[in-house]
């Protein structure tokens, strides 16, 4: 029996403060604080009675007086555009474990990609007092315009306006693009077909922009046909799928540019009977499904599918120590402004040379 069990005597019928966990704990009030809070060196066994006390009370610390004290609430708030999205997923999982290891909460918001949603968000946020924010933008404009408090640090994380001077973490989304399209090319492929994003968004204009310049490096055509505008979700890909496969000349390779319309993209090669890669070469932008089991999803499609690979996680973490850092800085011309990840082009079995002329034709009419 511990020496908290031997000691619990008093009722469990009030609430306990930091004074009685001192008292059954055998140590000062500062001790307690100092545990409490993680703020000072404390020797182990000191520390596990300390918790045993807290435990054996059922003492939850007082966050609400001890950010008015400090002036913190040890709390970030993030904001993303959509719960379902794989690469968001793995976005907040590297800001939960930053977060966590510097002993800050995370509270999450979605937008659902609607401009007044994320304001309200972003209020709510403010009214809350959290130290700090990360936010994948739907508004552009609003940060563009500087339409925030000042007094609260804020990093950007994948969409950022142009020309944007403050904090940011962001993925070569022009590189990963321009990379994919020159394998596509160097696979043999000359009709090519691009479904872009929301031209809105920095992250859909940058892979836009690759995809064109690594046509006008091969001395390709950019066919207006082949260049089709989605919104970031299945059902653009699946209408925009169909409408590439019925042109009377339809591309030999499509690449979508980003995981939910890929999977749009794929049921229409499906209900049109299009074989991938034997009749069309397909690359997705990040893997449509978050990899929650150890594994990816992208594998378990038939063919695996080849993907331009967003390091999600590594985002989230570098967003997270970039806020913190300025949370914690008082000189923010210390705190680096923007940090640029790069993707991976992980090929896999859906591209394959272009068929012979008319191959599709004969698939997709059966």
């Amino acid at each position: 029996m511990s020496y908290i069990e031997c000691s619990m005597t008093i009722r469990k019928s009030r609430s306990y403060t930091m004074r009685d966990v001192a008292r059954l704990a055998g140590v000062s009030v500062a001790t307690v604080s100092a545990v409490a809070n993680g703020k000072q060196v404390v020797r182990a066994a000191v520390v596990t009675r300390v918790q045993e006390a807290m435990k054996a009370l059922n003492y939850q610390p007082d966050h609400v007086a001890r950010s008015l004290r400090v002036r913190t609430t040890m709390t970030i708030g993030v904001v993303i555009p959509d719960f379902a999205s794989g690469f968001f997923v793995d976005v907040v999982r590297g800001v939960e474990d930053a977060a966590r290891n510097a002993g800050y909460s995370v509270l999450l918001c979605s937008s659902h990609d609607d401009a007044e949603q994320e304001q309200r968000h972003l209020r709510a946020l403010f009214s809350r007092r959290v130290d700090g924010i990360l936010l994948a933008a739907t508004d552009l404009y609003s940060v563009a315009s500087g339409r925030f408090r000042a007094d609260t640090p804020m990093v950007l994380f994948d969409r950022v306006p142009p020309n944007y001077k403050g904090a940011a973490v962001v993925i070569d989304n022009f590189d990963a693009t321009y990379r994919a399209t020159r394998y596509l090319i160097e696979m043999g492929h000359g009709a090519l077909a691009f479904i872009a994003g929301r031209l809105d968004l920095s992250t859909a204009a940058n892979r836009a922009d690759g995809f064109r310049k690594a046509l006008e490096d091969a001395h390709l055509p950019l066919r207006g046909e082949y260049f089709k505008r989605g919104d970031f979700y299945p059902e653009s890909g699946y209408q925009n799928g169909l409408d590439l496969l019925q042109l009377p000349q339809p591309p030999t390779a499509i690449l979508s540019s980003n995981g939910p319309m890929t999977l749009g993209l794929l049921r229409a090669l499906q209900e049109r009977g299009v074989r991938c890669p034997e009749e069309l070469s397909v690359i997705g932008f990040d893997e449509p499904v978050p990899d929650s089991y150890g594994f990816s999803v992208s594998t378990l499609l038939r063919p695996e599918l080849t993907v331009i690979a967003q390091p999600g996680y590594e985002v989230g973490q570098q967003a997270a120590k970039t806020l913190l850092k300025m949370v914690s800085s008082h000189r923010q011309d210390e705190i680096p402004t923007t940090c640029t990840l790069k993707a991976e082009l992980r090929i896999r079995k859906s591209v394959a040379p272009p068929p012979p002329s008319g191959a599709m034709h004969t698939s997709a009419a059966n």
